[in-house]
């Protein structure tokens, strides 16, 4: 007997100040408009996707101590869009990512089960930590936090807001009709909780949501944080989209869950993805070709450049060849974006690909930067989509197009017909809570 098809999840996440999206497209809008969220959160609910997605910015990056040129668009409060957007949509999953280092765990449960009430159980939120004193500068505490703690106040938080959800009874109040007045206040109960980074003692303000917990996300790729998202969470936001790294990632998270007492089925991994359509193949690889090319400028390629040699680059031609200089390894150029873990060893590779190629400095970004996950026709991308989820490599995939805020249209429009048609995604949503829509429920 054949074993049932897999279904696809899929969620929409808003193309914001990142190197995927392309801005000098005459189509591009603005980054923080009411307009653009609501257009991609239209298009995802249409879609019947699972959710909506915001990254979250706490302090704008900077080069070689200047602002990086595509953060002066702004980078808006997640919540706050997301509150706002659950008057706009009716089933679609509104999650957030919110850092666990710089907010305080009464508070933050406090707005995400507002959140989870106003949207009626389509809250998520994506827990990210960090140890960056450079963020931290924003905030009273500054870089207070040791890099082997971040995951370890990480889960304290989420326990801590979990209890906070889980204190209010189903029936904690009853209304008395002849009085007019509710009764039976017995049904909250006083969380006390004394940890290591947290001493609360009080009782919630919320009672349960229609979800009991929002959705949690986690998108964490060392050793701590796929721990951390076996024991946590219930979907990985991974960044494994190959067929074979993703079958690898997806066999070795699923496989510490049952020491958490976790089955299989209890998280979903779904990594980023990006795309490129076309009438045909041929077409949809040109307009890949095209993607990448804007998405990495001439500036762009030698910020990339400067991030990894830690040294000023400015001099070099961005599409002349690799200088021959060292990179410095204890140099700094770029602050607030995501630190190379192995500098060297990135370097090295970036060298050897560049002379076994003959590739330019923005010809190696490209390279190296600028792939996307699925290139091909609405029915080969379709195909390759289900492909992954059948092989056991992903859940689904984040989709995050190129374009704010019409870059999700065409996928909706002709991709998600056809994963329809081969019977692996929902034709109506038939559940109202983002844990339904998950299938975690």
């Amino acid at each position: 007997m054949s074993r049932p098809r897999r279904r696809v999840h899929l969620a929409a996440h808003f193309p914001g100040v990142n190197n995927t999206t392309v801005w000098s497209d005459p189509r591009s809008g603005s980054q923080i408009d009411f307009s653009s969220f609501t257009h991609l959160a239209a298009t995802a609910e249409r879609g019947l996707f699972d959710f909506f997605f915001l990254a979250e910015g706490l302090r704008l990056r900077e080069l070689k101590g200047r602002i990086h040129d595509l953060d002066v668009v702004g980078r808006p409060e997640s919540l706050t869009v997301l509150s706002a957007l659950a008057a706009a949509t009716s089933r679609l999953g509104l999650a957030a990512t919110v850092n666990t280092t710089f907010n305080e765990p009464y508070e933050l449960a406090r707005r995400l089960a507002t959140l989870d009430h106003l949207s009626e159980g389509r809250a998520g939120w994506n827990v990210v930590t960090t140890s960056d004193a450079f963020t931290g500068e924003n905030f009273r505490r500054g870089g207070y936090l040791d890099h082997a703690d971040r995951y370890a106040r990480a889960a304290e938080f989420v326990r801590l807001a979990r209890a906070l959800w889980d204190s209010w009874q189903p029936d904690a109040f009853v209304a008395d009709r002849e009085s007019g007045r509710f009764v039976r206040p017995g049904g909250i109960g006083t969380v006390i909780h004394r940890g290591e980074h947290f001493d609360v003692a009080g009782r919630f303000t919320l009672p349960r949501s229609p979800q009991g917990h929002p959705v949690i996300i986690q998108a964490g790729d060392s050793e701590q944080g796929r721990e951390f998202a076996a024991a946590t969470a219930d979907v990985i936001f991974s960044r494994h989209g190959t067929l074979d790294d993703g079958k690898a990632f997806y066999a070795d998270v699923k496989g510490r869950l049952a020491r958490h007492g976790r089955a299989p089925h209890e998280l979903k991994i779904m990594p980023a993805a990006t795309y490129a359509l076309g009438d045909t193949e041929e077409d949809a690889a040109e307009n890949a070709a095209v993607i990448r090319s804007r998405q990495v400028g001439p500036q762009t390629a030698i910020a990339f450049l400067e991030q990894v040699w830690g040294r000023d680059m400015s001099a070099y031609d961005p599409d002349g060849p690799l200088p021959d200089v060292e990179p410095d390894l204890t140099g700094e150029v770029a602050q607030g974006r995501v630190r190379l873990a192995d500098r060297a060893a990135v370097a090295a590779k970036w060298r050897a690909l560049a002379q076994e190629k003959g590739l330019t400095i923005r010809e190696l970004v490209i390279e190296v930067t600028g792939r996307q996950t699925f290139v091909g026709t609405p029915a080969s991308v379709a195909r390759q989509i289900d492909e992954h989820v059948q092989a056991g490599a992903a859940d689904g995939f984040i989709l995050v197009p190129h374009l704010t805020p019409g870059g999700l249209d065409d996928f909706v429009d002709r991709v998600v017909p056809l994963l329809q048609e081969r019977g692996v995604f929902r034709t109506e949503y038939t559940g109202a809570t983002l844990r339904e829509h998950l299938e975690l429920s």
